[in-house]
């Protein structure tokens, strides 16, 4: 019987160079001192996988809140409460890592950006389900926002380059525009424009899919002109 042995294959290790993080929003100098001030206060016993499943929980159940409403308008209030709960989990668990200088670069960029994706789910599918919207305009807005995505992401993988935010609104502005949706939905539900009545959500989706049309068609077109400079064949 043969004897021979063959040599141990081993993973290879992938290099991997973190992307420069582009956060130029209305928000991003306060709220990085706030996420900064709240790092160093966080208890040991809580990590940056706490707070991003605490970000996803939140963004789910701001979902079901959005959901609900259909029945009881001030489930938009609760709502409001999981928004923040939300940015908390989302917004600090890679600046805890930072702060306690224990990142996990590809792991921290794939899981946080997978659960965004199946949380954004959650939410636009409770905010179709309201009564509040028109199902196809919250659908609109998820598949904009899942655009907007692939964008940032490809340009993350080709220019090194992470878009956090465009013109001057990322996550956080987002969810301030929601939380403030939520309150006027309360009081004004509807709206008149040029004579006809609107439902206030299908007024701000349409407004916000085509804002998210119109910032990723130019951005594509500023990218692509940046990688075919960086690459033109003499």
């Amino acid at each position: 019987m043969s004897t021979q042995t063959y040599p141990q294959i081993r993973p290879k290790q992938l290099s991997f160079t973190p992307a420069t993080r582009l956060q130029q929003s209305f928000t991003a100098a306060a709220e990085k001192r706030t996420l900064v001030w709240l790092a160093e206060r966080t208890p040991r016993c809580i990590n940056s996988d706490h707070l991003t499943l605490l970000g996803f929980v939140a963004q789910c159940l701001a979902g079901v809140c959005y959901a609900l409403a259909r029945w009881n308008r001030y489930m938009l209030l609760l709502g409001i409460v999981f928004l923040a709960l939300n940015w908390l989990g989302d917004s600090l668990d890679g600046t805890l890592a930072r702060v306690r200088n224990c990142q996990r670069p590809r792991y921290g960029f794939y899981v946080d950006h997978i659960v965004d994706t199946f949380a954004a789910f959650f939410l636009m599918g409770g905010l179709a389900l309201s009564g509040y919207i028109n199902p196809a305009i919250a659908f609109g807005m998820l598949i904009g926002f899942l655009m907007l995505s692939i964008e940032a992401y490809l340009a993350t993988y080709t220019l090194g380059q992470f878009q956090l935010s465009y013109w001057k609104f990322g996550p956080t502005e987002i969810r301030l525009l929601l939380a403030a949706g939520n309150l006027a939905l309360l009081r004004w539900p509807t709206a008149k424009i040029l004579g006809t009545q609107w439902r206030l959500l299908d007024v701000g989706g349409v407004i916000g899919i085509g804002g998210m049309a119109l910032m990723l068609i130019v951005s594509a077109i500023q990218h692509t002109g940046t990688l075919y400079r960086e690459e033109k064949i003499s």
